[in-house]
């Protein structure tokens, strides 16, 4: 093929992706009925929310200390909950330990269902049974930890070095055991590693969960926002960042010290 040919192939492909793009975009346009000249329409209000955005209420931050040390703990709490929870499922998913095929299949099963519902839908559905508090949220954590953890570290013992299990097995020592002395050293720095990014997670979702009632500091920001307390929200805003980006760093470093 010559190059001018391949040039203008190149061309045409990207006209065509073009036009694609430009077509679905247009009919998602259509079948939501979006309006911009809505948007802009209210730039009044919008003006008025970012005034009051950029023009934070200070004497409002003492009062986000307590929602804040408890999506903290709720945080902590339901991860650490979480990975142990994990753990044990996470032996029982494997087929290097477990060589039932019937279980590990069940079990695998079970970490899929529980990893494909989303927090919010599962807060809201632990709300209407538990009610309204920091208890709702740290259950939703816990599970979302669990699904998440489990499938990590499964599939990190089915990648591990198969020589310390099968010695183990060699001098007749049983499941608890090999899982013990030669798969739990060897997982044992992915395990650290896991538990700090399901800590990063959780730290962003409590913030989210608040607005279905599942407690922290998104209990305030749903009310802040709902009795127009923009300048409140701002600092709620600021609070949280500091958190995420705070929890990150400590998260990061850790995880370089003890991988």
């Amino acid at each position: 093929m010559k190059l001018k040919d391949t040039v203008h192939y190149q061309w045409y492909k990207h006209v065509g992706t073009f036009a694609v793009l430009a077509i679905c975009l247009y009919a998602c346009i259509r079948i939501t009925n979006a309006n911009l000249s809505e948007v802009l329409s209210n730039t009044k209000q919008m003006q008025l929310f970012l005034q009051k955005l950029f023009h934070p209420d200070w004497s409002y931050l003492p009062s986000l200390i307590t929602p804040i040390i408890k999506t903290i703990q709720m945080s902590i709490l339901s991860t650490l909950l979480g990975v142990l929870l994990a753990i044990p499922f996470s032996f029982l998913a494997t087929t290097l330990i477990t060589k039932n095929a019937v279980l590990t299949g069940c079990i695998r099963f079970v970490m899929n269902i529980i990893r494909t519902i989303p927090n919010t839908l599962l807060a809201a559905i632990l709300v209407s049974i538990v009610g309204i508090g920091e208890v709702t949220g740290v259950i939703t954590l816990t599970i979302f930890t669990f699904g998440l953890v489990s499938q990590l570290l499964y599939e990190s013992i089915e990648t591990i070095d198969t020589l310390p299990v099968e010695s183990a097995e060699s001098v007749g020592a049983n499941k608890f055991k090999i899982a013990v002395w030669a798969v739990w050293p060897q997982i044992l720095p992915a395990v650290i590693s896991y538990t700090f990014y399901a800590l990063e997670i959780n730290i962003r979702s409590s913030t989210v969960l608040g607005y279905v009632g599942a407690g922290g500091i998104g209990i305030i920001l749903n009310t802040s926002l709902a009795l127009f307390k923009y300048d409140r929200v701002s600092i709620i805003i600021l609070m949280i960042l500091i958190l995420v980006i705070l929890v990150d760093t400590i998260s990061e470093y850790a995880r370089r010290k003890c991988v």
